[in-house]
């Protein structure tokens, strides 16, 4: 095999995850994912965690990264790649093959790019940028990576450092020998996705009861700042609930922000592609396209 890991990318609401469970049934894979958002338990509607779509021909294809921690802890790429790897070693280790399937572009990148993140790099970069002030620190961050994956980086001095970090991070290989990967892109046109996009919100909204789940997490005593650190459907409902936003606001405003979440996913993608890894692109979940691509790699 030309490959140890297949990666299945691409921005959200483009059909991936059950794209890579037909094929890791069909290829007797494991899934790894990166998303950011589905390793919180309990966060499920509004992270489209949907443990249904593991399912094909009545059996489950089993998954990683997915429910293991709990809101009030906290998640970053450190811990990402610290248990990516180990996924990864157990599912080879297995003779089967990891793919690793998402859109959070810095959790792909850490690992497509082998990102060097060694939990003292942060305490290194707080010393070192001990006397800037958070304004200044906002300057270095742009500077150093300015497609930022997450606007809420620059939200307090803490969150900025470690994104210092991270970029920092980026420019040093971390040692390990880089992961040989098929990366398979799944794209569609902008106004499809945009279509899809609001078809599944309304979906979720007034159907499958994301309302009622932000609800549920913020009386289990996930507080209403770090609902807001959630972003996007979180965030929006949070503030819907809280009385700032009425229902029909909060939809147009939550609609428009994946909107722009989704373009921000595809400048991450450009970005990898302009840095030297190679993304195989097909148009939409095409299960016979993304087989070919992998049998030719075989």
């Amino acid at each position: 095999m030309n490959f140890q890991l297949i990666t299945i990318l691409g921005p959200t609401a483009t059909g991936k995850t059950k794209l890579a469970v037909q094929l890791a049934d069909h290829f007797n894979g494991e899934i790894i994912s990166a998303d950011s958002r589905q390793v919180y338990r309990g966060m499920n509607i509004g992270t489209g965690k949907d443990l249904s779509d593991y399912i094909i021909n009545g059996k489950q294809i089993p998954h990683h990264l997915i429910d293991v921690i709990a809101p009030t802890e906290e998640f970053d790429l450190y811990k990402f790649q610290q248990m990516f790897y180990k996924a990864f070693d157990d599912i080879s280790k297995r003779k089967k093959i990891p793919f690793l399937v998402g859109g959070t572009g810095m959790y792909l990148s850490s690992i497509l790019q082998n990102y060097n993140l060694n939990n003292a790099d942060f305490k290194i970069v707080e010393e070192e940028y001990l006397s800037f002030s958070d304004e200044e620190l906002k300057r270095v961050l742009i500077e150093l990576n300015p497609v930022l994956h997450n606007t809420t980086d620059l939200t307090d001095r803490d969150r900025i450092l470690k994104a210092i970090a991270v970029a920092k991070a980026k420019q040093n290989y971390s040692g390990k020998e880089i992961i040989k990967s098929l990366n398979i892109g799944v794209k569609l046109s902008r106004d499809e996705i945009k279509k899809r996009i609001t078809a599944r919100l309304k979906k979720r909204l007034n159907e499958e009861g994301m309302i009622e789940e932000v609800k549920l997490l913020m009386d289990s005593g996930i507080s209403y700042d770090k609902m807001i650190f959630f972003g996007l459907e979180y965030k929006f409902i949070a503030q819907y609930l809280k009385g700032e936003l009425n229902k029909n606001d909060m939809f147009q405003k939550l609609n428009s922000a994946i909107h722009t979440f989704a373009k921000r996913q595809m400048t991450w993608f450009r970005k990898m592609k302009k840095e030297g890894v190679l993304i195989n692109w097909i148009e939409g979940a095409d299960f016979s396209k993304a087989k070919q691509l992998i049998e030719n790699s075989l």
